[in-house]
């Protein structure tokens, strides 16, 4: 299993559209691409950093999710700081 790790940062003011956009576009996109197992999304305190923690079954499901998340439309106020893909090692 592979995941796809990321950060992004949020601007002031935006945490309320980013987070319907996450609802309504991102999630589900995200949930029917090829190999993909399971997501958790989260926001820091101040709303505005988010970290994102999604697995697929294969190192190349997992690239091609990253491919989608780096070239795909951010919602407003959102940007990427952080994207990586992980072999996974353990998990409870």
């Amino acid at each position: 299993m592979y995941a796809v790790v990321t950060t992004v940062r949020v601007a002031a003011g935006q945490f309320e559209t980013a987070s319907k956009a996450l609802q309504s576009d991102v999630v589900p996109r995200v949930s029917k691409a090829p190999g993909f197992a399971k997501g958790v999304w989260a926001i820091n305190a101040d709303k505005t950093q988010g970290h994102s923690v999604v697995l697929f079954g294969s190192k190349e499901q997992a690239d091609a999710a990253a491919q989608m998340a780096r070239s795909g439309p951010m919602p407003g106020g959102v940007t990427i700081a952080y994207l990586e893909v992980y072999e996974v090692v353990a998990e409870a």
